[in-house]
């Protein structure tokens, strides 16, 4: 067994869906463990479950301490999260409370472990969040209470694909409401934060740009004076309190490319689809979220249970391939990570 290599914590996400099965594809790739030893929590009847869909002859054994995970492909460390005692017990592709129970089950678990540091950080398969409600759980999804179980007082989410790194002003709001929140203050907070992010997550100097809001920029006011009344005078005001050069405010049709061609290491996207469709455009498989914030490293698959082909083997791992990879790489920054955002007292 290695034991160099870093541990990383799965959480498979709701039974129901296709997680425990992209979640196996993925741990038992030889070349990622090579990378890093990985724990599932999950119950174990429902991993051999899934083990059965894809065809794969595995050893699923539990583990009470992920210290113990193997670098062995054919064997399949999981923290027995002790809900769900017989797989049958959860219907395929249906939303229920036992199924959301588990899945935040293995949520509580995994945090655990990894503020405790005994794993390097969190991969997250897709929770349901109606199953999720069903338990009586208020939390609107994954990173509400990933927060809530951290103590952390924000969070923010960045996107990784490549070596592009891609962050939110606004997210989950409707377009005309995230048109009307661009204001100075909100660009500004923004960037700080995001320049913090990169260089807490390895970016010495990190080269960051903003997108644009208007067609061309606004074109000097003829096409909207955001551009001039809003987000330049936010970028001035933080190149000014910082070392940093920020860039901007770039046409969103041509800062993304760009960022993909090595021009800069990360993008402000001042809305949740400016920066969606540019990323998943580019490569949709290869998109991961990292949450920003927490005192652990998460890393996530960017969709949902798939409860239409759960259980056929039809699921695709390449999305929990790549936050698998993203986890591996940015393990080395758990120390800034828990220093820079450690949880309220």
């Amino acid at each position: 067994m290695t034991t160099s290599t870093p541990v990383l914590g799965i959480t498979v996400g709701d039974p129901a869906g296709i997680g425990p099965e992209i979640c196996l594809a993925t741990v038992t790739r030889p070349e990622l463990r090579a990378a890093a030893r990985s724990v599932l929590y999950a119950d174990p009847s429902v991993l051999r479950r899934a083990a059965d869909v894809l065809g794969l002859d595995v050893e699923i054994r539990a583990v009470a301490d992920p210290a113990d995970a193997s670098s062995d492909p054919r064997v399949v460390d999981v923290v027995d999260i002790g809900v769900v005692a017989d797989a049958a017990d959860v219907e395929l592709g249906k939303v229920q409370e036992l199924a959301g129970r588990a899945a935040v089950t293995a949520i509580e678990r995994a945090v655990e472990d990894a503020v405790a540091g005994r794993t390097a950080g969190i991969v997250t398969g897709p929770i349901n969040k109606e199953a999720i409600w069903a338990t009586g759980s208020t939390f609107l999804g994954h990173t509400e209470m990933l927060q809530d179980l951290t103590g952390a007082a924000a969070t923010d989410t960045m996107f990784v694909v490549d070596d592009l790194c891609v962050f939110f002003a606004t997210r989950h709001m409707s377009l005309l409401r995230a048109v009307q929140s661009i204001k100075a203050d909100l660009i500004e907070g923004s960037l700080l934060r995001a320049l913090e992010a990169l260089r807490v997550f390895g970016y010495d100097e990190p080269r960051l740009a903003v997108a644009a809001l208007n067609p061309h920029g606004g074109e000097n006011g003829h096409f909207g004076r955001e551009e001039i009344e809003e987000i330049t005078p936010a970028i001035e005001r933080v190149n000014a309190a910082t070392d940093a050069r920020v860039a901007g405010p770039i046409p969103a049709d041509s800062v993304f490319h760009l960022g993909t061609k090595g021009v800069f290491d990360a993008i402000l996207s001042l809305y949740h689809d400016q920066g969606h469709i540019a990323t998943k455009t580019y490569d949709f498989d290869g998109t991961v979220s990292v949450t920003v914030g927490l005192p652990i490293l998460r890393t996530s698959v960017d969709h949902g249970t798939a409860f239409d082909i759960a259980g056929t083997g039809k699921a695709n791992p390449a999305t929990m391939v790549s936050a698998f990879k993203a986890a591996v790489r940015f393990s080395s920054a758990n120390a800034r990570i828990a220093q820079t955002y450690a949880a309220r007292p």
